[in-house]
This record gives structure tokens, sequence and C-alpha cells, in this order.
């Protein structure tokens, strides 16, 4: 169980999620980022879990849309940020193994997790799904069983839960541009925030 490989110290750091007040707008440790470099005129922040309903269907629905208009184009700089939600062991156990299958891989295994809910509520054991997600990434048995299980991978990421909640995040998806949280995270919506501030001179 994906709960005994984690460990009890994560689990009840994830689990004791509070809301906190401010914004984060500077690079923080651990971000992956796509698109314009360190700087640009927008950066678009999304807080998200690899077992968020509400992530995995703005990832197969606007993501792509929004990827070929600002970030390969590189007029955007966009950054993804983890911040594990419920089940909070699996996804902690996704993000760890994202990091293990390499920053050229990175963004591929969340898509792969997060298209994978549907198997998940279904029933599947999640250890199967992010085993095969871990074979599919190049990873052996061996690899993922320490990928997951590797204590300095979760202090980062209980470093990165506390980088969220003191930046006021309560929930996932969140989406911030340039500091300031977006409410409408259908294309249009961040559209209608980011073109203004792109052609502010």
């Amino acid at each position: 169980m994906l709960r005994k490989l984690i460990g009890a110290a994560t689990l009840s750091a994830v689990l004791a999620l509070t809301a906190c007040s401010g914004k984060d707008t500077a690079p923080a440790e651990g971000d992956m980022a796509l698109g314009a470099p360190e700087g640009a005129k927008v950066t678009v922040v999304e807080y998200a879990s690899v077992t968020c309903s509400g992530c995995a269907a703005w990832n197969e629905q606007v993501w792509p849309q929004f990827k070929a208009k600002y970030v390969d184009t590189g007029k955007v700089r966009y950054v993804f940020r983890e911040f594990p939600t419920p089940p909070q062991d699996v996804a902690v156990a996704g993000f760890l193994l994202a990091r293990c299958a390499g920053e050229d891989k990175y963004f591929h295994v969340i898509d792969q997790i997060m298209r994978s809910l549907p198997e998940l509520h279904s029933g599947t054991p999640p250890r199967d799904i992010l085993l095969r997600t871990a074979r599919e990434a190049g990873l052996s048995e061996a690899q993922f069983q320490t990928c997951v299980a590797d204590p300095a991978g979760v202090a980062a990421i209980e470093k990165r839960i506390k980088a969220a909640q003191d930046a006021g995040v309560t929930g996932t998806p969140t989406f911030m541009i340039n500091g300031e949280v977006v409410a409408d995270r259908s294309l249009d919506g961040l559209s209608q925030r980011i073109d203004p501030l792109l052609s502010a001179k």
C-alpha cells in the first residue's frame, strides 16, 4: 500500500493543510516551468494535484490550447507547483515519480497520471497505475519503489506544501497571473487577463 511507502510524517503534513495569507510572485524551489524565461512579462502559476479531478479536466480540455497560444510561442512563463490533494498519499507518490522520471519527462508523467484518474476512481489499485506510469517513463519497479520512499524527495514536497500555504493556496486548481488569483480558468477567462498584460508597455 502506498500509504506505507510515503511515511506517516509526510501524510500528517499533507493532511494538516491550512489556509494562510499572502501571495507568491517570486520563483520557488521546485518550480517546474515551461515557455518564457524567468522574468517574463506574464507568469501564470498553477497549483495542482495529480489526484484533483478539476486539475485533470483543465489539463485535458484547456491546457493544449493554452500551451499552443502562450507557452509554445514563448509569450508566457507557465509554472506548475505541486499541492497534493486526496488521496494525498497517491498524489505525493505521483509527484515523486514525475520528478524521478527526469525534467524532460516530468510534464508527460503528470499528464499520464491525471488521465488515469477514471481508473483510480473505478477501483484500480493506485500502485498499479503509478507502477505502469513509471515503467512507461523508463523506470524499473525497484527504481519506482526507491523513488516513492525517498526521504529527501518527501521532505522537498513538504517544503513545497508549506510554500503553497504561505501563498494562500487552499485548494486546486488555483491559478495566479503575476501573483493575482484568477477565478475563471477557461481559455477565454485567462486570455482576458493575460492579453492586456502582454500588450502593456
